[in-house]
C-alpha cells in the first residue's frame, strides 16, 4: 500500500474500504457513551448515592480524555495511525473486561476506574478516526463525512438506553448487577473482534507531509505558523469543551428530568423516552449530512447553536410536558455540534492535523466536569434548574460559530476552492487511471481565473 498519501489520491475502491472500516469505530465508543448516561442513574439505586457522586462516571469518562488525548496525538505523529487505532481498541476492551469483577465485588469505585481506561481507549481512537474521515477527501466536505461517520455513533448510543429499559430496570435487575457484567463482556468482545479486523486489513496511511504538501501547492501557508497561533483550532477547543460538557449534561442527568416532570414518566419509560432522544440525536445528523452539502457549516453551526441555546431554556423552564418537548428539541439540534466544530478547529492545519486533532478532542474533557456543577444544582434545587449549566455551554459555542462565520467572510474563499480543485483533480486521475501525467496543481488553480481572488467561502 502507498505510503505518504492524502485522502483525494486514493482510489475509490481504496477510499470505500478505509471510510468503511474507521466508520465502524464511531459504533463502539457510541454504544459505551450511550450506556454511561444510563448507569449513571442505575448506580444511583443500587449504591445508594446522590446525584453529585454519581456523575464520578462522567468525570473519569470524559476526564480520560483531557489526559490522554494529547498522548494520542503524539503517538499517532510518531506510529501513524493504525497503531493508534490499535492501542486505542485494547485500552477499551481491557477497561470493558474490569467490569465484570468490579460488578462482581459490587465496587462503585471500580466501576469508576474502569469507564477511566474505557475513555483512554475511547479518545485515542476519536483522535484517529475524527482526524482520519477529516482528510479522507476534499476539504470543502469534510463536516458532512464527518456527520455521516457520526451518525452511527448515534445509531450505537440509543441502543445502549434500549438494552437499559429492558433488562437493567426491570424485576430483580432493577437492584443488581448481573447484566451489567454480561453487556460489559460482550463489550470487550467487540473491541477485540475490531482490533483483529484492523490487524488483517491495510489502511492506507494519510501523513503529515502530504497534507502539507496539498496545501503549499494551493498556495496555504499557514501551517508554516507555529501550532500555537493556529487560532481556529486553539478557540475550537475552546468551542468543543464548552459544548461536550453541555452535551453531556444534558444527557447525565435526562432520566432524573424525565421523572421530574410530573406528567407520571417511571424510570423504565424515561430510559425509552432518552433512547428516543437519542434516536433524535442521530436523525439530526443525517439530516445534517444533506445540509451540510448545501450550507456553509459555520454558518449552520451558528443556527443550530442559537436554537441549542433556546431550547435548554425551555427545558429549564417548560412546564410538564413542554419541558419534555424541548428536551427532545435540544438533541435535535445537538447532533451536528461536535462533527462541525472538528472540521472548522483541524480545517486547514496541514502538518499540524494530528496535534490540532489530539486538542480538539480534549475538549471533549469538558464532560468531566459540567456534568458535577449540574449535578450540584439538581441536588440542591431542582434537576431542571440544572439545565442552566448546559445553556452557558451552547453560549460559548454559538460565539465561536459566528466568529468563524465573520472570519471566513472577511477572507476570500479562493484558497479553499484550490484545495478542492486538487482534490477533484486527483481524484479523477486516480478513477481514469491517468497516474503516470497529471496536470500540475498550479495549473489547476490558475485556470480559476483571478476573479476568484475576491470570492467569499
Amino acid at each position: 500500500m502507498a505510503q505518504g498519501v492524502t485522502g483525494t489520491e486514493l482510489t475509490q475502491r481504496q477510499w470505500v474500504f478505509a471510510f468503511s472500516l474507521v466508520t465502524s469505530l464511531f459504533f463502539t465508543w457510541g454504544f459505551a457513551y450511550g450506556l454511561l448516561d444510563v448507569l449513571n442513574s442505575h448506580f444511583q439505586e443500587i449504591f445508594g448515592i446522590g446525584k453529585t457522586q454519581s456523575t464520578l462516571l462522567q468525570l473519569a469518562y470524559f476526564g480520560a480524555y483531557l489526559v490522554f488525548s494529547p498522548f494520542a496525538s503524539l503517538f499517532m505523529e510518531k506510529y501513524g495511525y493504525k497503531r493508534g487505532i490499535h492501542l486505542g481498541l485494547s485500552l477499551y476492551s481491557l477497561g470493558a473486561i474490569f467490569f465484570w469483577p468490579s460488578a462482581k465485588f459490587r465496587a462503585y469505585g471500580g466501576f469508576v476506574g474502569c469507564t477511566f481506561v474505557i475513555g483512554c481507549g475511547l479518545s485515542c481512537l476519536e483522535v484517529a478516526a475524527n482526524s482520519y474521515i477529516s482528510v479522507l477527501g476534499t476539504p470543502k466536505y469534510a463536516a458532512a463525512r464527518l456527520n455521516f461517520s457520526q451518525g452511527f455513533q448515534g445509531v450505537a448510543s440509543f441502543a445502549g438506553p434500549l438494552i437499559a429499559s429492558r433488562w437493567f430496570f426491570r424485576g430483580k435487575n432493577a437492584t443488581t448487577l448481573d447484566t451489567v457484567q454480561w453487556v460489559y463482556l460482550a463489550v470487550a468482545g467487540l473491541g477485540l473482534v475490531l482490533n483483529v479486523l484492523f490487524y488483517f486489513c491495510p489502511l492506507p496511511e494519510i501523513t503529515q507531509d502530504a497534507l502539507a504538501e496539498e496545501m503549499h501547492e494551493a498556495g496555504m501557508d499557514q501551517d508554516s505558523e507555529p501550532f500555537i497561533k493556529q487560532y481556529h483550532c486553539i478557540f475550537g477547543w475552546v468551542a468543543q469543551t464548552a459544548y461536550v460538557g453541555a452535551q453531556v449534561a444534558v444527557a447525565a442527568l435526562a432520566v432524573n428530568y424525565l421523572t421530574e416532570q410530573g406528567i407520571g414518566i417511571e424510570k423504565p419509560f424515561a430510559s425509552q423516552l432518552f433512547s428516543f432522544c437519542q434516536i433524535t440525536f442521530t436523525v439530526g445528523r443525517f439530516v445534517g449530512v444533506v445540509l451540510l452539502k448545501w450550507i456553509d457549516p459555520a454558518l449552520l453551526l451558528s443556527v443550530y447553536a442559537i436554537a441549542c441555546c433556546v431550547f435548554a431554556l425551555g427545558v429549564t423552564y417548560g412546564p410538564g410536558a413542554a419541558g419534555v418537548g424541548c428536551m427532545f428539541a435540544l438533541f435535535f439540534f445537538e447532533s451536528i455540534c461536535y462533527p462541525v466544530i472538528f472540521t472548522l478547529g483541524t480545517k486547514n492545519l496541514g502538518r499540524h492535523t494530528k496535534k490540532g486533532s489530539g486538542l480538539i478532542v480534549m475538549g471533549v474533557g469538558g464532560g468531566a466536569w459540567w456534568p458535577p456543577m449540574a449535578g450540584a444544582i439538581a441536588d440542591h434545587i431542582s434537576t431542571a434548574q440544572s439545565y442552566v449549566i448546559p445553556f452557558a455551554g451552547y453560549v460559548i459555542m454559538a460565539m465561536y460559530a459566528i466568529g468563524m462565520v465573520i472570519s471566513q467572510t472577511r477572507s476570500g474563499g479562493f484558497r479553499v476552492r484550490a484545495v478542492d480543485e486538487i482534490a477533484q483533480k486527483r481524484a479523477e486521475l486516480q478513477t481514469t487511471g491517468m497516474v503516470g501525467r497529471r496536470e500540475s496543481d498550479s495549473d489547476i488553480i490558475d485556470k480559476k481565473g483571478s476573479q476568484e481572488f475576491v470570492e467569499t467561502v
